[in-house]
């Protein structure tokens, strides 16, 4: 009997586990899914699709900045190799490259900042919503792969 409910405790914490790790990919699929959803709302603004709106700017900065602050702990070693579903998925360079990753936030981060301080109006958003399009783009050609 003991064997048993030491045998059911061991599944459930395992499953616990599992559970846990899926959870922080969906966390993680859902941050890049607004940060592209508020880096495109800037990029509309600045080739005239949309309108310039300060708010809209400076919340997507706000999230932006935020996803800086998460990078760090977002790809810990126990979620390695679960990939989510979709077109791309989250290259193994990240934990065998944590030096160089750790530098792609740094950077991503750098550029955030100085955006946050340096946007006020349409002409300014032209000139640093480029830089931050970049650093997210150059992550992903070394720490994502497109699928298929």
């Amino acid at each position: 009997m003991m064997r048993t409910a030491l045998v059911v405790g061991a599944l459930l914490l395992g499953a616990g586990a599992v559970m846990a790790q899926q959870d922080l990919v969906k966390q993680n699929q859902d941050t890049m899914k607004a940060n592209a959803k508020n880096l495109g709302a800037m990029v509309a603004m600045v080739k005239g699709e949309k309108p310039y709106d300060q708010a809209t700017v400076t919340a997507g900065l706000a999230q932006l900045d935020e996803t800086a602050k998460k990078l760090p702990t977002m790809f810990p070693d126990s979620i390695k190799g679960m990939n989510p579903g979709g077109d791309y998925e989250v290259s193994p360079k990240i934990w065998d490259d944590k030096a160089g990753f750790q530098a792609k936030i740094e950077s991503f981060a750098k550029i955030v900042t100085e955006a946050k301080s340096k946007i006020t109006d349409l002409d300014t958003l032209k000139v640093n919503a480029p830089a931050i399009g970049k650093e997210c783009g150059g992550c992903h050609e070394t720490f994502r792969i497109k699928k298929g």
